[in-house]
Parts: C-alpha cells; structure tokens; sequence
C-alpha cells in the first residue's frame, strides 16, 4: 500500500514503482471511476485497451468492425 497527499492545486504525486507497473508516463490519460463509494483510479493506456478489447463482440478489432458498419451504410 502507497500513500500520497494531496497538494492545494488537487494533485498528488503516484509512487515511482506504481507509475512503473502500471505503465504510467508523461501524458498518460487517468480515468476515475467512482464505485461503492470508492474511487478507482485506471490509467487508460495499451495495456487497459488490450483488456477491453473484443468488449464489443468484435474479437478485439474494432476498427475492422467500424469499417465494415461505415461500408454498409454507404450502400444504404
């Protein structure tokens, strides 16, 4: 378990071996997620995507899959 503070400005300073595990860097986007009262922290990076990937029935290529719904609406 870590701690940090919170400074005036609202930001807080993540541990150097959680930035590192997690694969935080500079410019890393950071999603809160309030659950149950209490607050998530997830960084949207390549790892958190690969873990969503195929969410949507898609088999992890979504991009293969907007394509195709674009094609088919054009023929509409």
């Amino acid at each position: 378990m870590r701690i940090a503070v919170v400074t005036t400005g609202g930001r807080i300073v993540i541990p150097a071996r959680i930035r590192q595990e997690f694969g935080i860097k500079k410019g890393t986007k950071i999603l809160f997620v309030e659950r149950d009262g209490k607050l998530i922290i997830q960084p949207l990076n390549k790892r958190y995507f690969l873990s969503i990937a195929g969410i949507l029935g898609t088999n992890g290529d979504i991009l293969k899959s907007m394509m195709e719904d674009k094609k088919m609406e054009r023929r509409l």
